[in-house]
């Protein structure tokens, strides 16, 4: 009888062969078309971010909250790009998450596969919502989302939620929960809100051992990145260098933080993270009221 997580791992293996293949194709396509847009390279700061925030989200300090904040530190790419740059970026280095994690971290087969696919549905309808937003709408909801993430970061630095227990699989209505909870969070994924925090919290919620959010977690990840991915990638949404630079430099830093590093005291790191995150949601919303209140092209502003 064939191994289920085999099954699993061959899955998500075509699933990413299929992705490289696609986004290969739509590049060129693109480029011969004249609609590859692209006005910010790449640079070391990309490499380095690549590097560093796969490094911690690997060890349990999501990457995608703490990334907005460097590329509107350094406005190295452009807002509206960013929730498609970020899936995009992370697809392959989470796929390396994704088999280390199921590997090593045992979880029901069948609750593992059901909050997968929830969260791709989740993921599929709101990429294709959000790849078509403009600018400004974008930058409000992820304003907002940066705020949710925030919050659920210093909830649980104060461990306000609870602790989980140690159940590994979920049926019946506490099935039903997870995977609209996974739904949801696979949606927020295309605003950039990450997963593993939020996940964490919904499995230690239903009463699982909140290791098993690891698994779940890069498991929806490594299948709905992918999905929601391409459709930022037929938008033309999403920076092309910063995605290839970040892509590569964040694969070596998953095996190092995995297999060599392991864990580390990580308490004021995301003391840390939780103040960067706030302070990217303010600027965020500051720079979407701006735009909003700002005089439209060819007009003066009003002088009553």
């Amino acid at each position: 009888m064939i191994n289920p997580k085999l099954l699993l791992f061959l899955a998500l293996g075509a699933v990413t062969v299929w992705f490289i293949a696609a986004w290969r194709s739509q590049v060129r396509t693109a480029r011969a078309a004249g609609r590859l847009v692209d006005d910010k390279p790449a640079t070391r700061f990309h490499t380095v971010v690549g590097f560093v925030m796969c490094f911690f989200d690997t060890l349990g300090i999501g990457n995608f909250a703490t990334t907005t904040s460097l590329f509107k530190l350094r406005r190295s790419v452009r807002d509206e790009w960013i929730p498609g740059t970020l899936n995009v970026a992370y697809t392959l280095p989470t796929v390396a998450q994704a088999y280390i994690y199921i590997s090593i971290v045992r979880v029901d087969f069948l609750t593992l596969v059901a909050m997968i696919t929830a969260s791709v549905a989740g993921a599929w309808l709101g990429a294709g919502v959000v790849a078509r937003w403009p600018r400004v709408k974008i930058q409000i909801g992820m304003g907002f989302a940066l705020l949710a993430a925030a919050s659920l970061m210093l909830m649980t630095q104060l461990q306000l939620v609870p602790v989980g227990g140690d159940a590994l699989a979920l049926r019946g209505a506490w099935l039903a929960g997870g995977l609209l909870g996974n739904f949801a969070l696979g949606a927020l994924m295309t605003l950039g809100i990450g997963l593993y925090g939020p996940c964490l919290i919904l499995v230690s919620l239903l009463g699982m051992d909140p290791r098993a959010a690891f698994p779940i977690m890069m498991g929806s990840c490594a299948f709905l990145m992918p999905i929601a991915g391409m459709r930022f990638i037929r938008q033309g949404s999403y920076s092309l260098h910063a995605s290839v630079v970040l892509a590569l430099a964040g694969i070596p830093a998953v095996l190092i933080a995995a297999y060599i590093v392991k864990q580390l005291p990580l308490q004021y790191v995301r003391w840390l993270v939780v103040v960067v995150v706030v302070y990217t949601a303010v600027t965020m919303l500051r720079s979407a009221l701006a735009e909003r209140t700002a005089p439209a092209p060819g007009r003066e502003p009003s002088t009553g």
